[in-house]
Order: C-alpha cells, then sequence, then structure tokens
C-alpha cells in the first residue's frame, strides 16, 4: 500500500477556509477541529502558522478587511466616469456573495473584541469611499454623506435579509432586475 502525503497547507488556506466560515456562521464558526476536517488535515497543520483561534479569527479579518475593502476600493477606482464607477460599486456589492455574507455575520458579531475594531474600521472607510464617490456625482455636503449611508445601509440589510430569511430575495432575473433597481434607486438625483 502506498501512503500519501498530505498536501501542505499555507496559512492563507487556513485563512481562506476561516473566512468561508465567517460567512457561513460568525465567529463561533471558526473552529479549529472542523475547519482542519474540511481542509483535510491534522490540527498540527494550524499549530504550524497559528498560535490559537483568536490568531486565526485576526488573520481572517484581515484578509477580509484587504480583499473585500482596500483592494476592492483600488480596483473600483481604476473606473474613471464616476457614474459607471458607482454603477460598478453597487452591482459588485449586491451580487457578490462570500463579502456580503461575511459583512452580515460580523455585524451579529460587533460586540467580539477581535471583530469590533475591524469591522469599525471597515465600515468608516467604505462610508468614506462611498461619500467620495457621490461627491463626484454631484451631490454635495450632508446629501453625499446621507447618501452613503443609506447606501451601506441597503447593502448590509440585503445581506442580513439574505442570512436571515432568504426566501424573501429575488432569484434569477427577477434577481437581477431588483439589483439594477437598486442602482437606479440609489444613483437618482433628488
Amino acid at each position: 500500500m502506498v501512503m500519501r502525503k498530505a498536501p501542505r497547507l499555507e496559512k492563507s488556506d487556513w485563512e481562506r477556509a476561516a473566512v468561508e466560515a465567517l460567512a457561513k456562521g460568525g465567529v463561533t464558526a471558526v473552529a479549529v477541529e472542523p475547519l482542519a476536517a474540511q481542509l483535510e488535515v491534522t490540527k498540527g497543520s494550524f499549530y504550524w502558522h497559528f498560535s490559537d483561534r483568536e490568531a486565526l479569527i485576526a488573520a481572517a479579518l484581515a484578509r477580509w478587511e484587504r480583499e473585500e475593502t482596500i483592494e476592492a476600493m483600488a480596483l473600483l477606482s481604476r473606473i474613471s466616469d464616476p457614474r459607471q464607477r458607482m454603477t460598478q460599486v453597487l452591482r459588485s456589492g449586491f451580487v457578490g456573495r462570500l463579502g456580503g455574507s461575511v459583512d452580515a455575520a460580523l455585524l451579529a458579531d460587533a460586540a467580539d473584541p477581535i471583530v469590533a475594531p475591524v469591522l469599525q474600521r471597515v465600515t468608516a472607510a467604505r462610508l468614506r469611499y462611498t461619500t467620495t464617490a457621490f461627491r463626484a456625482l454631484g451631490f454635495r455636503g450632508r446629501a453625499a454623506s446621507q447618501r452613503a449611508l443609506i447606501t451601506y445601509a441597503a447593502y448590509v440589510g440585503h445581506f442580513a435579509l439574505q442570512r436571515a430569511a432568504p426566501r424573501l430575495l429575488p432569484r434569477g432575473t427577477a434577481a437581477a432586475s431588483y439589483v439594477e433597481h437598486v442602482v437606479a434607486t440609489l444613483l437618482a438625483r433628488p
């Protein structure tokens, strides 16, 4: 019988699995044994990369912040036309599954001492970015910041609903129509 050597996982593999666990069940879903089983490795692999569960959660949150906020905003900022850029922000935000699911889960865990500062920082950065985007569309002063807040509330509310009552949200072509209606509504001039 030939023994196959288990693949050596990188720290990033654990982080990715932890982000997916966050999306499914929040902080409580990030548990070493189930993740090891999912990744088909022993717990020893975990301890090779992380000192404890909290270190994994912190790394997963850092990855989520980097990919879903910092890198996403940098990528979207390459779109020069402000209306096209904001349209893409909204479409990608409302259609993206993993990022929005993590957002909804983290809102439920907002009091967690590891989650709270990251969630606060990400929310503030996204509101600043969105406010700036609405200013570029011609909204001035408080109107831009209020529109950004309404937009972000609609985004997190959408994923909170998807988490709590997924059957209430449209599917298929109705979902695409819904997203376009959201985009048109949020970008409409008063």
